[in-house]
């Protein structure tokens, strides 16, 4: 008699687990998804290209996620390495009380790759179709609050790749 109670209690158990078990969503069939994440989605959607990269900023510095080092492909010497940018920004900041903005105002058509490329390597984040979107809507700011020699450099950076540049 205990192995007949035994066997029953087997077959239901497995019922019962079988009923628990959720069935994977199939391919075709669409997820909904809660309404903190739709708006969050629609947020970041409706973002400009420099509002994109400040946010990748912030989120790795609050989540406190390191910047992969990448092998360059070409660039050009006036770039850094993102560590030591962002410890110059923060300095300055601090002790200066004039920022400016850096604003690319027109394209040389003749350099316009070459401004492409440097432009990906003045924002952090940015890949090229990005960059190159950024150049074809111009006027576009490039870095804001940033310190009198900061914005010097990237001035003369973009100036060079065949870019006319405004401080304001």
């Amino acid at each position: 008699m205990s192995a007949w109670c035994l066997l029953k209690l087997l077959r239901t158990s497995a019922d019962v687990r079988s009923d628990v078990l959720v069935m994977p969503p199939l391919d075709g069939a669409t997820k909904h998804y809660s309404p903190k994440i739709q708006k969050l989605v629609s947020d970041i959607a409706s973002l400009t290209l420099l509002e994109v990269s400040d946010l990748n900023e912030l989120l790795k510095k609050t989540l406190n996620i390191q910047d992969v080092a990448m092998m360059p492909t070409g660039g050009t010497a006036a770039t850094a390495a993102p560590g030591p940018q962002a410890a110059e920004e923060e300095v300055p900041v601090k002790k200066e009380k004039t920022h400016f903005t850096v604003k690319l105002t027109e394209v040389n058509a003749a350099e316009k790759v070459k401004l492409i490329k440097e432009v990906k390597n003045c924002i952090q984040g940015l890949n090229l179709v990005q960059a190159k979107k950024l150049v074809e809507s111009l006027p576009q700011e490039i870095r804001a609050n940033v310190s009198k020699d900061e914005a010097e450099k990237l001035k003369a950076a973009l100036q060079a790749a065949g870019g006319t540049v405004a401080l304001e």
